[in-house]
């Protein structure tokens, strides 16, 4: 079986399209997800008992169960109980982001963790409450340590955001199915989906890398 060259070209152009979409999607639920993981990383770590045991059920939750039942269950269950059809690119960032939030949980945590602890006696020996002393003094530190690890959430998010497909999301993945299914073309368009999803990860690892290295150098000056 000879490879269709002239197939693959002229599927680009679609299969490029889908690639915006994925990346669209992406790019919010980290987002999202970045919101959602910050203050649930904060809870993780609270001293109120409560907060902590509902944070990590949440975790614990999102984490130990397959992103496509989480797809499921906000598209196709949610509105068996609230009887409101959803959007599939709203039930798509919604399912993205609620879990990408959960990973992101647990990142920021160990972050906040990695701080020496006498920044936080520090803060509060000038009179910062517990909250400012969080805002101002902790979360900008972590947040430079978890560049690299938000940036492995952001990879494996952008080729789990294929199991969006199942809901008739058109990104990349249903993109190079709807083409396969016109043009019978299996082993072109596959190969070109793959060869996309390549070139978009090695982008987003390059962009990581230097953004870690920029910081580095940031606090070398300083």
């Amino acid at each position: 079986m000879e490879f269709n060259f002239d197939l693959a070209l002229r599927s680009m152009p679609l299969l490029l399209m889908g690639a915006v979409v994925t990346v669209k999607i992406t790019a919010l639920s980290v987002a999202l997800g970045i919101v959602i993981g910050l203050f649930v990383g904060i809870a993780r770590i609270s001293s109120i008992r409560i907060i902590r045991i509902l944070a990590a059920i949440y975790v614990d939750f999102l984490r130990g169960t397959p992103l496509l039942v989480q797809i499921f269950l906000i598209y196709f269950a949610l509105p068996v109980v609230t009887g409101i059809h959803m959007d599939p690119f709203i039930a798509a960032i919604a399912s993205c982001s609620i879990n990408s939030g959960a990973y992101v949980a647990e990142i920021f945590r160990a972050g906040i963790q990695s701080i020496d602890e006498g920044q936080m006696e520090a803060g509060r020996s000038l009179g910062m409450t517990w909250a400012q002393t969080m805002r101002y003094i902790i979360v900008p530190q972590a947040f430079k340590r978890v560049i690299p690890p938000l940036g492995n959430e952001f990879i494996a998010l952008l080729k789990d955001s294929s199991l969006v497909s199942v809901i008739g999301f058109e990104e990349l993945t249903r993109r190079g199915q709807l083409v396969i299914a016109r043009t019978y073309g299996s082993l072109e368009i596959w190969v070109c989906v793959a060869l996309i999803y390549l070139a978009m990860t090695i982008t987003i690892s390059r962009f990581v890398a230097y953004l870690e290295r920029r910081n580095k150098t940031v606090d070398n000056r300083d």
